[in-house]
C-alpha cells in the first residue's frame, strides 16, 4: 500500500502548488494522511475522493478542531501508525510525540515544517515537513510511506 503523507499546508484553500504535488506525486496512492495545520477544511478536497485521514493541529481553527481528533491511531495493512500534529518547541518533539503512542510501529507528525524519516527505538518517526512554508526549514517537502514486510519511508523534496 502506498500512501501519501502531507502536513502543515497552511492554506484556506487549495492552490496551484497544492494541485501540482497531487497530480506529480500522490496520483497513484491509496490514501492520505494529513498532519495537522490544514487551517481550513476545504484545503483536503484537492485529494480529489481519496480517503484522507488527518488530525488536528495548533494552527487549526474549531471547525477543524470538531471534526478532526488531535492524534488518532490508524491500523493499515495490519500495522499500526500514529498521526498526531506536535505541539510547543521543536526541540525534544520526536520524544513527545513517541510518548502518545502505545505499541505503534510509525508515528506521523508535523509541526516543525522539517521533513524527519529515522527510527527510533524500533519505531519509524516521519514528518513530511510542509509543502508550502518554509518559515522553519530550507525546502517544502511531502512524503511517502510504502507499507509492505516493512513500512518504508520516502520524503519527496519539492525545491
Amino acid at each position: 500500500m502506498k500512501i501519501g503523507i502531507i502536513s502543515d499546508t497552511h492554506l484556506n484553500i487549495p492552490d496551484n502548488r497544492l494541485e501540482k504535488i497531487v497530480d506529480d506525486y500522490f496520483h497513484d496512492v491509496d490514501l492520505i494522511l494529513h498532519a495537522g495545520d490544514m487551517v481550513e477544511r476545504e484545503v483536503l478536497d484537492v485529494f480529489r475522493g481519496k480517503k484522507v485521514y488527518a488530525v488536528s493541529g495548533n494552527m487549526d481553527p474549531d471547525s477543524v478542531r470538531e471534526v478532526f481528533p488531535e492524534k488518532r491511531i490508524l491500523v493499515i495493512e495490519g500495522r499500526r501508525i500514529g498521526l498526531i500534529h506536535g505541539w510547543g518547541s521543536p526541540f525534544g518533539l520526536e520524544e513527545k510525540v513517541m510518548r502518545e503512542f502505545d505499541d505503534v510501529e510509525c508515528v506521523v507528525y508535523g509541526h516543525t515544517h522539517r521533513a524527519m524519516n529515522d527510527v527510533r527505538d524500533g519505531i519509524l518517526l516521519f514528518n513530511p515537513g510542509s509543502p508550502t512554508d518554509q518559515r522553519f526549514a530550507k525546502h517544502n517537502s511531502v512524503g511517502i510511506l510504502d507499507i509492505g514486510k516493512e513500512i518504508v519511508g520516502t520524503i519527496i523534496d519539492l525545491d
